[in-house]
């Protein structure tokens, strides 16, 4: 222990050390002895219930509401076990980010973590993607390629957006899950994996169910162990810590102490931030670019309530609207018309999965 913090990998991408393993095991009275302090950006006081050694040392997750102890909780029951785990959240809530915590603080913690977007592959190449495919099973097929879960073997594999996948597929994945067998694509080979599986959706379970977007089987097989993860609106005073997380990761890489005005900070914690925590680190990272010793950027208002006006169905938009701030607005508007689903927002507005995939990261 340095400096009174527990030691951490530096890697975000689970990382492969021995002494990750071995410094989870940390001195029991030096630990509770940091609880009574923050430690990087967690303040408990020592009547509180602290997330394990295990999960701190992920270094992944930040956040000291309840809500997030609830959630570190749920990890340390889960991560110890081989059960299968589907998150739900909104996106832009760190979903992978919470899989890698499980990961790392598991039994697989040395193996390889594989994460895998299911709503940008194309479906037409998802299988292959997913299981390899052998040389020649289809026009350009020069070599023998190993799939998603075969190079997971061991290890964790997070299927992001498991709700977007083409329902065939979806019944192919819920064999393998029963089985822990697969056919690579053109093979006649049963191949054997060992894989711990966390899936992953922005909608509902039962949304997603109800709209056919989710084979109801495949829920109950994936949801052992199912975990709600909150929105950043719910999760109190996390806002401005995380705030100050990000500006503290800019200062360190540009060697600047740059810092909040409080009534920035105020407007941070009061705003709702729709993309949640991938909205808050891009807001904080263009402030900080923008501004100079302080950061006194003016938070914009609620997606929808400034540049346009939502009536049956139709957008209506004030004249002198930024084009970017057009094209927006009619992607998040059509996104919430088909309630979440991004496979059916991109074929409404003519452009790419990937495109779409793009344009919301930004967002």
């Amino acid at each position: 222990m340095r400096n009174g913090k527990i030691p951490h990998s530096k890697a975000s991408r689970c990382p492969n050390k021995a002494k990750q393993r071995e410094n989870i095991f940390v001195d029991i009275k030096q630990y509770f002895l940091c609880t009574l302090v923050q430690i990087d950006h967690f303040s408990f006081s020592s009547s509180a219930m602290t997330p394990s050694i295990s999960v701190m040392h992920c270094k992944l997750l930040h956040g000291s509401s309840q809500a997030m102890l609830s959630l570190y909780r749920q990890i340390e029951r889960v991560a110890m076990t081989n059960a299968a785990v589907l998150i739900e959240s909104e996106s832009g809530t760190g979903k992978e980010l919470i899989a890698q915590s499980i990961h790392l603080s598991g039994q697989r913690a040395d193996k390889q973590f594989v994460a895998v977007n299911c709503g940008a592959a194309p479906s037409h190449l998802i299988e292959a993607e997913l299981f390899g495919h052998e040389k020649g099973s289809f026009t350009g097929a020069k070599r023998r390629q190993t799939g998603y879960f075969e190079y997971a073997s061991g290890g964790t594999l997070f299927l992001d957006e498991i709700s977007e996948m083409p329902p065939d597929m979806q019944v192919k994945l819920l064999r393998v899950l029963e089985c822990g067998s697969f056919y690579r694509v053109g093979g006649s080979e049963s191949v054997k994996v060992d894989v711990r599986l966390i899936g992953a959706t922005n909608r509902p379970l039962k949304d997603a169910v109800q709209a056919g977007s989710l084979r109801q089987d495949l829920m109950y097989r994936l949801a052992v162990f199912p975990i709600y993860v909150p929105p950043l609106r719910e999760r109190g005073n996390d806002t401005a810590l995380l705030a100050k997380h990000f500006l503290e990761e800019l200062n360190r890489e540009a060697g600047t102490i740059k810092r909040f005005s409080k009534q920035t900070l105020g407007q941070l914690q009061r705003h709702r931030w729709p993309g949640n925590v991938r909205e808050l680190k891009n807001f904080v990272h263009r402030a900080y670019i923008l501004s100079a010793d302080i950061l006194t950027l003016e938070i914009p208002p609620p997606v929808g309530q400034q540049v346009s006006s939502r009536v049956d169905g139709t957008l209506d938009f004030t004249i002198g609207t930024a084009l970017a701030d057009a094209q927006k607005e009619i992607i998040l508007a059509t996104l919430h018309h088909h309630r979440g689903n991004k496979r059916m927002t991109a074929e409404t507005l003519g452009i790419s999965l990937k495109t779409l995939y793009n344009r919301l990261k930004a967002y």
